[in-house]
């Protein structure tokens, strides 16, 4: 158990780079596939169905990525979008494709979604990027990313309260715009602040 020390990625998961299959690769059926693109566009913070396909071929001979694996967008045109990424929690393994890294894990995959989500994250990140017309992080430099890590317990406890104001500002089901629009501010407060650790009682 980790208690709230400083823990580099490294030390808690290993990171793989993803495949090299294309747009142009898409079938209508077949098997499950995320496209970096899709990251910036379609997936938020946990998904757990695919919203495209690859033939049989293409899926046997691209990296795939299990249920609990974080799947991250390690190349964008801004650092603001770079390292997007969502919790995989499809019961299927998934082909990722190049752009990517593959996180895969022993931690609680909403915790560290919603941690790489998070300005503590964001201010190191904004290290890490290189590239001017096209901004990259290098996947093997993830490792060295600390994270203050609670037990699984308390993060299970923290992702549980981020997920419910997450539900809340991302389903216009859920309340008029004024009130996503607060709750999106509040998401974002509580978001930092559990992740920060700067106090031990978190609300």
């Amino acid at each position: 158990m980790f208690g709230y020390a400083p823990v580099a990625i490294g030390e808690i998961a290993t990171i793989t780079r993803g495949g090299n299959f294309q747009k142009k690769d898409f079938v209508t059926d077949g098997k499950p596939c995320i496209h970096y693109g899709q990251m910036y566009t379609h997936f938020g913070v946990h998904a757990d169905k695919a919203l495209a396909f690859v033939s049989d071929d293409v899926y046997s001979k691209s990296k795939h990525a299990v249920k609990n694996d974080i799947i991250m967008a390690v190349t964008s045109e801004n650092v603001e979008d770079v390292c997007k990424c969502t919790a995989w929690f499809g019961n299927d393994e998934i082909a990722v494709s190049g752009h990517t890294a593959i996180i895969h894990h022993n931690q609680n995959a909403k915790y560290l979604s919603f941690y790489f989500h998070s300005s503590t994250f964001f201010k190191q990140k904004v290290k890490l990027a290189h590239g001017t017309k096209v901004i990259e992080v290098t996947p093997n430099k993830l490792n060295d990313v600390v994270i203050n890590l609670p037990t699984i317990i308390e993060q299970k406890r923290i992702a549980d309260i981020l997920d419910r104001f997450y539900m809340i500002c991302n389903d216009i089901n859920e309340g008029v715009p004024a009130e996503i629009e607060a709750r999106q501010k509040q998401y974002e407060y509580y978001r930092d602040k559990l992740l920060s650790f700067k106090e031990k009682k978190y609300c």
